[in-house]
């Protein structure tokens, strides 16, 4: 499952990361300290999503 969970947390990282740069580029926060927030938060909430996705996956096979 740790395989599976790798796999997954690179676009789920990403994916999460880039809404979350978006969201708030279009909030109007437009500096660096801002952005990189917002990719932290994305990066940080992709660890539990992987994991419920991968043990969902893992569930079903």
């Amino acid at each position: 499952m740790l395989r599976l969970a790798a796999i997954l947390f690179s676009i789920i990282a990403t994916t999460l990361a880039g809404t979350a740069v978006i969201a708030a580029l279009s909030a109007g926060y437009d500096t660096l300290v801002p952005i990189l927030i917002a990719a932290a938060a994305g990066l940080l909430a992709a660890f539990p999503v992987t994991w419920l996705v991968a043990r969902a996956i893992y569930a079903e096979s």
